[in-house]
């Protein structure tokens, strides 16, 4: 999930995600009243639930969140077209009754009948022509339109049926899209279709029709949520009726109400420490499975070392050298995350290990040193290396420690670690700020291509000036392959040409999804799941 990145499209879809940069991760940014004091009051008492959370919401307006934050709100108070029901990696039926490849280009679903917002404004095709052309129009920088790269246009030729026309035929990745944040269905009466309505005009106006209505806003503070007896959807009825989210300045803070029983479940984020210590109190469970969150080091192609291409490689191949991501794992985050050595993560199909294949699994100062000297790069080689202390957990500034403390042993770099807030980092870094920087990803769709396009196609949301035709016309083969064989091998082979020839990004890591609940809650489990959305509806106790 990604907020600053000006998103223009790329070859295929002009996918870009500006991590929440899910990226879609953890943002723990604002102060909350009454931390630790107890249940807040009309939240959590009697049968409702409390959630808290380090993340923050940037956004109530879809047209303007692309972040794991802003997720959260938006799957409890929004319906798709198409969504992932918990633990489900296909995109089914929501507000469609069905949908489907008219031709190879068109792509058509129909509409359920009946169907309303939560303010009583009828749901229909009209309603989701006007959703999809108000995301492109509006295409806010720190929104999820790139993600509608593939979309010609949109036609609703009646009330019931809705037409999609693609540029590029055969897409296999459009009817997932629909179930990310660019799909959610907004009310045509009440949200402008030419720019952002503000968080509290959202609230207001209910213009949504997912399985809560929102009944109180304090942004960033908490937000309370009452089931809405018209949803009609994927999720079915909620499970509980009222539920609150209470947002924490610290990890420390939400360890500690989640330890003393003030809340009922915490999700994102909490340390590799908080986990283990609140894995040994009998009165709570640790959940976590696979969650596809991705962590890695990305190069500025323009500012990076080196004074030549072929010397900006050869930095980037002895980096890829001397990296240890056992340790990092072990070390920093006692098996929470485990070695990277691709950008897809292991678990989907297509994904191998390229950058284990030829860097190896352990630092090698030799060969590292070779990829220097054959390029006529001197070493030590000084490396700026910036990092995020507050959006991506609290253990990052022992994990680039770390990384500074490996680069530095080998004898060949010079590193000069710093870190910035996240609101100052998510701006500098797509103006060039940063000639090499940490970043992190929530993947919006659990396929192979959602870790490819948005990171390699042309204009991409890092940013970072890297563009190969070659490798963008095999990621547009991929996301069009039919047959599921042969979309595996060219997925497999843009892994590798990555790996060896291009090294635009190193992956470091990848990680489950975590999170602790009382243990008369029931339901965590199976909303962790790699559509990575935390849906209230499926949660009891």
């Amino acid at each position: 999930m990604r907020l600053t990145a000006t998103h223009a499209s790329a070859a295929r879809s002009g996918r870009v995600k500006t991590i929440a940069a899910v990226g879609m991760a953890g943002l723990a940014l604002v102060a909350v009243a009454g931390c630790g004091a107890g249940r807040t009051n009309g939240g959590g008492s009697g049968s409702g639930l409390v959630i808290g959370t380090t993340d923050k919401i940037f956004s109530l307006d879809p047209a303007a969140a692309y972040d794991h934050g802003s997720l959260v709100p938006e799957t409890q108070i929004y319906q798709q077209l198409l969504n992932f029901a918990p633990g489900a990696t296909t995109a089914t039926p929501d507000v469609a009754q069905q949908c489907g490849f008219s031709t190879p280009t068109t792509f058509s679903c129909t509409v359920k009948s009946g169907l309303k917002f939560a303010n009583g404004d009828p749901l229909t095709a009209a309603s989701v022509k006007f959703s999809f052309d108000r995301m492109l129009k509006i295409n806010d920088p720190n929104g999820p339109a790139s993600l509608l790269g593939n979309l010609d246009h949109t036609d609703a030729p009646d009330a019931s049926t809705v037409v999609f026309t693609l540029k590029n035929a055969n897409d296999q990745t459009f009817a997932p899209v629909l179930a990310t944040q660019a799909g959610p269905i907004v009310d045509e009466k009440v949200f402008p279709a030419d720019k952002v309505l503000d968080d509290d005009a959202v609230v207001k106006a209910k213009g949504y029709s997912g399985p809560y209505t929102i009944t109180s806003y304090d942004k960033n503070k908490l937000v309370q949520y009452q089931a809405n007896p018209d949803y009609n959807g994927i999720l079915g009825k909620p499970k509980t009726a009222t539920v609150s989210e209470k947002y924490y300045a610290s990890s420390d803070n939400l360890k500690l109400d989640i330890q003393n029983g003030n809340i009922d479940v915490a999700y994102r984020s909490l340390s590799p420490t908080d986990l283990e210590s609140l894995g040994k109190n009998d009165k709570l469970a640790v959940h976590s499975n696979p969650g596809g969150e991705l962590r890695y080091i990305v190069f500025n192609l323009n500012t990076m070392p080196g004074n030549t291409p072929e010397q900006k490689l050869a930095v980037r191949k002895a980096v890829a050298s001397s990296l240890d991501r056992e340790a990092l794992s072990t070390g920093v985050y006692k098996g929470t995350y485990q070695p990277a050595y691709s950008p897809v993560p292991q678990g989907y199909p297509g994904a191998i290990e390229p950058y284990k294949t030829i860097y190896g699994e352990k630092p090698d100062k030799a060969e590292a040193a070779k990829f220097l000297s054959d390029a006529g790069v001197q070493a030590p080689v000084t490396l700026n290396l910036q990092y995020n202390p507050d959006h991506y957990g609290s253990s990052s500034s022992e994990e680039y420690a770390a990384v500074k403390s490996q680069l530095e042993a080998t004898g060949l770099f010079k590193v000069n670690l710093q870190s910035t807030e996240w609101v100052t980092y998510s701006k500098e870094r797509v103006h060039d700020g940063y000639p090499v920087f940490q970043m992190g990803w929530f993947p919006d769709y659990p396929d192979a291509d959602d870790y490819l396009t948005p990171f390699f196609a042309p204009n991409n949301f890092l940013q970072n000036h890297f563009e190969d035709p070659g490798l963008t016309a095999q990621m547009i083969a991929e996301a069009t392959e039919q047959d599921k064989d042969k979309r595996t091998a060219i997925i497999e082979q843009i892994q590798t040409e990555m790996a060896q020839n291009f090294l635009s990004i190193i992956p470091l890591l990848s990680g489950k999804q975590v999170a602790v609940s009382t243990k008369g809650v029931q339901g965590v489990e199976s909303t962790l799941d790699p559509s990575t959305k935390f849906r209230f509806s499926v949660l009891s106790k």
